[in-house]
């Protein structure tokens, strides 16, 4: 058997020390609103950016009249802002009742409640027929199991808007980067209803 050396030493703390930064960065890139089929209290809740927020209303053309329905809204920024800066009015929705309470907070001291909500509930349980515009921050798998819930329950027209995550196969109307951050543009279609709303 060799003697472990110095270099060999200084080089597996280095390794190690990589691998856990690579872990830190994965998990940190994954919502707590995503895991939607539990609550998964270990792993963090990362929030988007405010000007993340901001250029996802954009691309979803929010307007005063819009009725934004937020799935995994977290800490309500989404929906907040919906409110306060384009004249919205919103629905948050999340299965954890933290993330709900810490919503409900910000909104009152945004002074937003009357144009605002927030449900405790699974996603898949949620009814959203009423939205024009839909928010999303979640993972890939959750977002082709939530396609077609989507497709059934919104009327044509109704734009979704997906930080981060596409829809697989279906395509996007428009997509912006913003740094190493994606965010997509989706109208629902008849098309679209048709071809990806049974899958």
């Amino acid at each position: 058997m060799k003697p472990i050396t110095r270099s060999a030493i200084v080089a597996g703390r280095r390794s190690a020390c990589l691998v856990e930064v690579v872990c830190s960065l994965m998990l940190a890139s994954v919502p707590l609103a995503a895991q939607q089929g539990d609550v998964h209290r270990d792993v963090p809740y990362v929030p988007t950016p405010p000007d993340v927020v901001e250029a996802m209303l954009k691309l979803g053309g929010v307007k005063k009249g819009d009725i934004l329905y937020d799935l995994g809204c977290g800490d309500g920024r989404i929906v907040i802002m919906a409110a306060q800066k384009f004249g919205a009015t919103g629905t948050g929705v999340d299965i954890d009742p933290e993330r709900i309470r810490e919503a409900e907070a910000n909104a009152k001291q945004a002074g937003v409640t009357d144009r605002v909500r927030f449900l405790q509930k699974n996603l898949f349980d949620a009814d959203f027929h009423e939205a024009t515009v839909v928010t999303l921050y979640l993972l890939p798998e959750v977002n082709i199991r939530l396609r077609p819930k989507l497709l059934k329950e919104l009327k044509v027209g109704t734009r979704i808007v997906s930080h981060q995550f596409d829809m697989g196969e279906w395509k996007p109307d428009k997509q912006i980067n913003m740094d190493w951050r994606t965010v997509y543009l989706y109208t629902v279609t008849a098309q679209a209803k048709a071809q990806f709303g049974d899958k």
